[in-house]
């Protein structure tokens, strides 16, 4: 997808696409858009190669492509591609990966 989209993250950086909340509480009530918070869920759609050390080395990523995960709620830049929104963070900001 990152190919289609013209954007490749570089070192420890990775682009996620944000994925949606539900919609509605556990107790059945709607929540209007107003009221709604940014997801802090998504999928991963493009990852870099990994962190350089000091020495030069590269160490790769805990996180791959497709994977679906949980990061903080300031976490990372927004930016739009092909009228989609993103988020362009570094591995660091990745709280977990949803299982």
């Amino acid at each position: 997808m990152a190919k289609e989209l013209g954007v490749r993250p570089l070192h420890d950086r990775i682009l996620v696409k944000r994925t949606a909340e539900d919609e509605k509480t556990a107790g059945g009530l709607f929540i209007p858009d107003s009221a709604k918070e940014k997801p802090q869920r998504g999928e991963i759609v493009a990852a870099g190669k990994g962190r350089i050390t000091e020495e030069g080395k590269v160490l790769p990523l805990e996180v791959k492509v497709g994977d679906k995960i949980l990061f903080s709620k300031y976490a990372g830049t927004e930016i739009k591609l092909d009228g989609a929104e993103f988020l362009m963070m570094r591995e660091e900001d990745v709280l977990g990966v949803v299982q």
